[in-house]
Formats: C-alpha cells, sequence, structure tokens
C-alpha cells in the first residue's frame, strides 16, 4: 500500500441514514408560502414523498392536509430526518427533541451562527456539543438544505428538475438554483443528492463526497467550494472516490496563507487558489475554473467518465471551426491526433477529393447533401489507435434547416448511427453544434440516448480535457513509485532539538547538513567563526572562486544586509570579504547574533529552479516547485503538491510549469537532468515526512545542470509548536 492510499471504508457512511430518510420532520412548517417551513412541505407532498411527513406547528392542525403535531415529542414514530426553519436561538433545545425521536441527522436552515461574530460562534459550538450529546448529526446550519430526488425528497420545493446522477453539494443556494435552470434548459441533465453544507460545523465536504462516492445513483459529485474544513482528509476522500467516478470541482477563493509566509518564498505564494486547485487535480478532481464549465462538464464525465488520453481527432464541415476547436484544444493542453494512412484513406473512400484528410478533418461540402457521412466518419475515426476521442464540430442537426427538410431523415439515420457508435467504442463522442439552441430532431435524440451535445466549443473542449485529464490520471496512479519512508538521522534530530530549544531555525549549514545526511546533493562547504581561519580555508579549496555568506539566526534575507560575497580567490580576498561583511551586516542589523561565515565554491551557472515545503493549514504539508531566483514570487510559475509525492507528482510538477521549455535547452544551452530534478522532489518529500518538526523548507535557489544538481541555498524553519526530541530521549 502506497503512503497517500487509504485501507477501503468497509461501513456504509451514516449520511445514508437521513439523506435517504423514510420519516421526515419539518420543525417550523408553516402555511405562509414564503415561508420555508411551507416550501419544504409543498416539495414533500408535490414531489410524493412516500414516507412518513410530520409538520411541527402548535398552533396548526394541518399544513397543506397533512396532520401537524405541537412537537417533537408528540409523534407517532420515530423519523430519519428534521427539518428545523425556526430561528438560531431555538436550536440547541429542538436538537435534544430531535434525538428523542430518533432522529440521525439535522438540516438547519437558519443563519446567526459563527458567520455573524463571538456570540454566533459560541452559540454554534452550543449546538455541535449538543447534536453529539443527542446523536444527530448537522447539516449547516446557515444551509439552503437538501434533496434527494430519487427519493422524492425535495425540501428546497424547486419545480421542474428532474431526477438524475449528477450528485451536487454547494456552499452557494444561488449556484444550485443557477444550475437548476441551466438543466431545465439542458432538457437532458439530472441530479441526484444535493446538500448545502452551510457553516459545516458537523459535516463537512469530504463527508458529503464520500457519500456520494456511495451512492449508486450518483455517476458524477459535483461541488461548488468556498472553503475547506479539513482539506487534507478532503483529498484522501477525493483520491478514493475519483478511482470509482468523477468528482467535478469549482473552487472560489483561497486558503489563508501559512504562519509564516512572510518569512519564505514558498510561503509568500502557497495558500493561493493555485495552490489548491494543483492539490485537488493531484487527487483525481476535475476542477472546472469558470462557473458555467460546471453543468457541461458534469455532464459529459457523468456520460462518458473518461477518455485513454488526450489525442483528439476533429471532424468538421467548416474550416473557421475547425481552426477555432484546434487553438481551444492546444490552450487546453489537447493534442491533435495524428491519423493513420488507413484512416485517411478511409475517409477518402466516403468523401469528395477537396476534403481535407490531415486533422482537423473538414469535410468540405461532402455532408451539405448527405449530413449522415459524418456519422461514417466519426466510425472511422474512432477505429484509429492514435485517437482517443472524437470530436464533431460543425451544423449537424440542422441540415434540414439550413439546406433542405428533406434532409432530416438522413440527419436522423446519422444520429442512429453515432448512437451505435456510441454503445460499441469505449472512446467519447463530443458533439458541438451551432444549431443545439434550438434543439432539432437530430440532437434531442443524440442527448437522450446519452450523447453530449454542446452549443458551446469551449465548453465541448474543457469537456475533452476533463475526459483525457481524468483517463491519464486513472492509468498512472495505479502503478506510480511513492517516496520511501526515511529514518530520522539522530544527529540530526539532536540539532533540531537544539534549535527548538533556543527557539530559532536552523542555520544555513544545519539545514545543507539535514538534506545530504539523506541523500540530496549539497556542496562541499566549511564554517568560518574567525578571521584566522580564513588562510587555512582559502588552502584547502585552492584556486577555485568562492562564495561566502553570513551564518546568523537573527538574518533571513542575508543579501539585503550585505551578508553575501561572491567570486573571492586567495586569502587576502577572504579577509578583506569578511571584514566588509561583518561591518555591513552589524550596521544593518545591530542586534545579530553572527556565528561565523559559510564558505563554499560558488557554483556553476545553471538554470535556477525552487524547492520549497510548507504546512498548510487547510492542507498540511505541500511541496512547490518552479524557476528559482529573486523572480519567483514575480513570475508565480511554479506547481504544488500535497505531500508525500509519487513519482509521477514529482514528473507532473517539473513539465506543469510554463518556462519546462526553459528545461529542453533554448538558444544553443544544453537541456538539464530533469530527472535529477524528480528525485531531487522525491528525497525532499521523503525529508519532510520524517521530520514533522519541519515547518517550511526554501531550497532556492538550486542550480539544475545537463547531469545533476545543486543546492546553492536552503532555509530550514523549525515549527516551535511540535515536541522535538534529541537522540537518546525516550518518549
Amino acid at each position: 500500500m502506497n503512503p497517500m492510499e487509504h485501507p477501503p471504508v468497509t461501513d456504509r457512511s451514516p449520511l445514508h441514514d437521513f439523506l435517504a430518510p423514510n420519516a421526515i420532520a419539518v420543525v417550523g412548517a408553516s402555511q405562509d408560502p414564503t415561508k420555508r417551513g411551507y416550501k419544504a412541505m409543498l416539495g414533500l407532498v408535490t414531489d410524493g414523498f412516500a414516507g412518513a411527513i410530520y409538520p411541527i406547528n402548535p398552533k396548526l392542525e394541518h399544513v397543506l392536509g397533512v396532520r401537524a403535531y405541537p412537537d417533537l415529542a408528540s409523534l407517532p414514530g420515530q423519523i430519519d430526518l428534521a427539518l428545523i426553519c425556526t430561528p438560531a436561538h431555538t436550536v440547541p433545545v429542538l436538537l435534544r427533541g430531535c434525538g428523542k425521536a430518533g432522529a440521525k441527522g439535522a438540516v438547519i436552515l437558519a443563519s446567526g451562527f459563527a458567520e455573524t461574530g463571538p456570540a454566533g460562534a459560541e452559540l454554534e459550538r452550543e449546538v455541535l456539543a449538543v447534536a453529539r450529546d443527542a446523536g444527530v448529526r448537522v447539516i449547516g446550519p446557515n444551509t439552503s438544505g437538501i434533496f434527494n430526488l430519487h427519493h422524492r425528497v425535495n425540501l428546497l420545493a424547486l419545480e421542474n428538475v428532474r431526477p438524475g446522477d449528477i450528485g451536487i453539494v454547494s456552499q452557494s443556494g444561488n449556484m444550485l438554483l443557477s444550475l437548476a435552470l441551466e438543466a431545465q434548459q439542458n432538457g437532458q441533465v439530472g441530479f441526484s443528492t444535493y446538500v448545502g453544507p452551510g457553516n459545516q460545523t458537523d459535516i463537512g465536504f469530504d463527508d458529503y463526497l464520500r457519500y456520494l462516492g456511495e451512492d449508486d445513483k450518483t455517476r458524477v459529485a459535483t461541488l461548488y467550494v468556498e472553503g475547506f474544513r479539513d482539506g487534507r482528509r478532503f483529498l484522501d476522500v477525493a483520491r478514493q472516490v475519483s478511482a470509482v467516478k468523477p468528482v467535478v470541482v469549482y473552487k472560489s477563493g483561497s486558503t489563508e496563507l501559512g504562519r509564516q509566509a512572510a518569512s519564505s518564498h514558498t510561503g509568500a505564494l502557497a495558500g493561493s487558489y493555485a495552490m489548491t486547485v494543483d492539490l485537488l487535480r493531484q487527487s483525481g478532481v476535475s476542477v472546472v475554473q469558470y462557473s458555467d464549465e460546471i453543468l457541461p462538464v458534469a455532464e459529459g464525465l457523468g456520460l462518458l467518465q473518461q477518455a485513454r488520453g488526450k489525442r483528439v481527432a476533429i471532424l468538421a464541415d467548416g474550416g473557421g471551426q475547425a481552426t477555432i476547436a484546434s487553438d481551444r484544444l492546444a490552450e487546453a493542453g489537447l493534442q491533435l491526433a495524428t491519423l493513420s494512412d488507413v484512416t485517411r484513406q478511409r475517409l477518402a473512400e466516403v468523401l469528395l477529393p477537396q476534403a481535407s484528410l490531415a486533422n482537423p478533418v473538414d469535410v468540405a461540402g461532402s455532408s451539405d447533401a448527405t449530413p449522415s457521412v459524418l456519422a461514417d466518419c466519426m466510425a472511422i475515426l474512432a477505429d484509429d489507435d492514435a485517437v482517443d476521442s472524437v470530436f464533431l464540430v460543425g451544423m449537424f442537426g440542422g441540415y434540414h434547416l439550413r439546406f433542405a427538410e428533406e434532409l432530416l431523415g438522413d440527419e436522423m439515420r446519422g444520429a442512429e448511427t453515432m448512437i451505435e457508435l456510441d454503445r460499441r467504442t469505449d472512446k467519447p463522442l463530443v458533439i458541438y453544434s451551432l444549431y443545439a439552441p434550438v434543439k432539432p430532431p437530430a440532437l434531442r435524440r443524440l442527448h437522450e440516448a446519452g450523447l453530449p451535445v454542446y452549443h458551446s466549443i469551449e465548453h465541448a473542449v474543457r469537456v475533452l480535457a476533463a475526459l483525457g485529464e481524468r483517463g491519464e490520471y486513472l492509468q498512472t496512479t495505479t502503478s506510480s513509485e511513492w517516496a520511501t519512508t526515511v529514518i530520522p538521522h539522530p544527529e540530526q534530530q539532536t540539532v533540531l532539538a537544539r534549535a527548538h530549544q533556543e527557539k530559532r531555525d536552523l542555520l544555513e549549514p544545519e539545514a545543507k547538513a539535514l538534506l545530504g545526511a539523506h541523500g540530496i546533493q549539497v556542496p562541499n562547504e566549511t564554517v568560518a567563526r574567525h578571521i584566522d581561519e580564513l588562510g587555512t580555508i582559502a588552502r584547502e579549496f585552492g584556486d577555485r572562486a568562492l562564495a561566502m555568506k553570513v551564518v546568523s539566526k537573527d538574518i533571513l534575507h542575508k543579501s539585503d544586509a550585505g551578508g553575501v560575497q561572491l567570486d573571492l580567490n586567495g586569502e587576502p580576498a577572504l579577509r578583506e570579504a569578511y571584514t566588509r561583511m561583518l561591518a555591513s551586516c552589524r550596521a544593518q542589523v545591530p542586534e545579530a547574533d553572527i556565528e561565523g561565515v559559510l564558505i563554499t565554491p560558488m557554483a556553476r551557472k545553471g538554470t535556477e529552479v525552487i524547492v520549497g515545503m510548507i504546512r498548510d493549514p487547510i492542507f498540511g504539508p505541500v511541496l512547490m516547485f518552479g524557476l528559482g531566483g529573486i523572480f519567483v514570487e514575480v513570475l508565480e510559475d511554479v506547481a504544488f503538491r500535497a505531500i508525500p509525492l509519487s513519482r509521477q507528482d514529482a514528473r507532473s510538477m517539473v513539465s506543469q510549469i510554463k518556462a519546462k521549455k526553459v528545461f529542453e535547452g533554448v538558444r544553443g544551452a544544453a537541456a538539464i537532468d530533469q530527472e535529477a530534478l524528480v528525485d531531487l522532489l522525491m528525497k525532499v518529500s521523503s525529508v519532510v515526512t520524517a521530520y514533522p518538526e519541519i515547518e517550511s523548507l526554501d531550497l532556492n535557489p538550486v542550480m539544475a545542470y545537463p547531469s545533476g544538481y545543486a543546492v546553492v541555498d536552503a532555509r530550514i524553519i523549525v515549527d516551535r509548536t511540535v515536541s522535538v526530541q534529541s537522540e537518546g530521549e525516550t518518549a
């Protein structure tokens, strides 16, 4: 079992007990159509909920023809779920009643909790304590509610939403409404379960995702997330769920910055939206960037699940849209498949001579009189081993509207051929038609049969990208090598314990010694604590150009304090630099405790990269990689992965950054040793896992060479809150 793999969950999620309830109490049921207690009753009655419905209102005898009860204690039977529609201050007492009535879960609609300030936060803590004591799990508070359409539980009373296979968890009630209206316009999309998590006082996104992963009515889990309560746990659950069904996330905002953000490059870049996206994708999640992509991507993944890879064949009936589709594919990281000679010959046999047989394939009028030829071409393309997905672009479905009504029959025959092709191939068939908004018969038939039809090239391409990304993830995640487990070195534990006791971070020589103890390539260097040591050091290094850096726990930014001197040759140069450096540092930071100076050979010129780690408060230990030097925070061309890493994670970090072409050699420069960088990332992952005392780490710059690398500068910040044991101590 790899370090990130969890044992299979043998027990069902407890959320099944109340998200698919057999008896529901609506506390605060009302006859006022503007009240949520009325809407919930209306949804249950109108949708034909088959279980027991118990309206709770001491002033009413019936609500919508259903007998009402004065309180929970008066119910004739036990309940599975309670919907609490009353004000915040009433909730603790009601939760005790829910527990006595047998409820496993309660949906708390009211606001007025932690989101409003200290008093609300205290009330929310009381709610959680009471709920745990009563054995009731809490959805919310401050939630929009839930529905389970297959179970006919529609507590939002949404109209014209159909049961389907898309499960939704959304922190925005308006986003749910937007998706419901979009689904209504689509005509074929339906939902399984919806939950508004609200404040996540008790149940978090990871719990809901686990439920959707187990739910046999859900084929794709879709989440709108503003903030995670336990990001690391969510990543773990996402990794499990994405192995069996797609997970789609739209993430707004960002996590909070690390506690040491101001003291390291990594900290300054961590906590960002980009970091969150990288970590989600590492766990197999399909991340959408724009809100209008949520439903198209969820629908496409739900219907098609995955592609073997990212090689796409475009079939078009117009050159302009073929070009647009090609541009969007390239921007999305997809590739135009290289068609085989056999495929091109087969296409030539069914298309007019003027057709373009290269990918993208432009039929050039061949379909004007016989639009069904497009279906034949799709079948030919799907038979090519070099093709992972087929993308039809153009006006299919609208030929009878554009040219002649008599073409409708041929379009319908073409649609049936496409449906049959979809049944016999495992390659996704994705269709864009400019006639999609008017829903002509052929497109309706395709959509009804489970083929996604889009009215936007951009949406269709985003679906193709998600299918390709998921396919590649599933292929690599099961076979990838994971970072090895290393045993902490006793001497390094002693150094960390001393730093912890002295309430400081590791000095640069200490940081490099720790790295070197675990096989990371660090330079040969020495520390001079007195000017008289410089003669011996100069003789040891001979005629090599040397660098000198101040060693002080009080000087983090050495260059700013004049604590770095470069290109020094011989004892006189070292003495002069030593005197000048100490004078500058003491002038800039008078209170600094200076241990001495670090002297090391000048690193050969190479490509500067950065490797960093921070323990994010939401996601735990996270590794960063990107271009290094002084521009790292300006360019922000970096990649993030949660620790521990697989070798595939490390390789994807190196290949992800936009400047990766620099690694391959430009303007005559030699390509760098990318596998050496992968090895470095894997070893840093192992070191961080072995030493929980390391709060953050910066290796910047690391010089990458055609063979190997050199860690030029290293900083390790010690977590003051972690208890550190030195060699010889016992727990």
